[in-house]
């Protein structure tokens, strides 16, 4: 009994491993998935014709902005034009008869380089970037350095993804790029 329950229970797992996607289709390029905001993104909020509500706002650790009037509000997790929708809804609870609001981000949060490059830390994001631009922000590849692949980890629905990832691939605000070194 115990030799056919082994191969069994054995091709049973291997089958349902093989359901779930891997790791590096939830970082494929080719989703258009919206930007989320997330701690360390600094916003720009517009409440047109109130200037004293109108600011530039730095989405905290816990994912809130503090704004006058209306106090904490939740931005981490939500697009800013989901973040307008609720910042004019609860400025029209009691306050504005009519609020229009406005979001948009002044600087998204930075990202993260380790690993073999030359000076690995924290870096303020640039629009359009690469692993390979990134590498090059970090003062380049280090002479044991992988320069084909890299891994890449982003926060994914609250869940972390990893995989590996070719250097031109794409990064997104909040990456976490790791160069690793190439065995020869």
């Amino acid at each position: 009994m115990r030799r056919i329950l082994v191969p069994v229970l054995t091709a049973l797992s291997l089958a349902l491993a093989a359901c779930a996607p891997p790791y590096s289709a939830y970082l494929d390029p080719g989703q258009n998935v919206p930007y989320t905001l997330a701690s360390g993104d600094r916003l720009r909020v517009i409440v047109y014709g109130q200037d004293t509500l109108s600011n530039s706002y730095a989405v905290d650790g816990s994912g809130h902005i503090q704004m006058p009037l209306i106090g904490l509000v939740e931005a981490g997790g939500k697009t800013t034009s989901a973040l307008a929708a609720d910042i004019a809804e609860r400025l029209r609870d009691g306050f504005l008869r009519d609020p229009q609001v406005s979001v948009e981000v002044e600087a998204y949060r930075p990202f993260f380089v380790l690993g073999e490059v030359t000076t690995p830390g924290q870096y303020p994001y640039v629009n359009g970037m690469n692993a390979e631009t990134a590498v090059a922000i970090a003062g380049g590849f280090t002479p044991r350095a992988n320069k084909d692949t890299v891994s890449l980890t982003r926060v994914y629905h609250g869940m972390q993804i990893t995989g590996q990832v070719p250097i031109r691939h794409p990064v997104q605000p909040g990456d976490t790029i790791v160069v690793g070194e190439r065995f020869f």
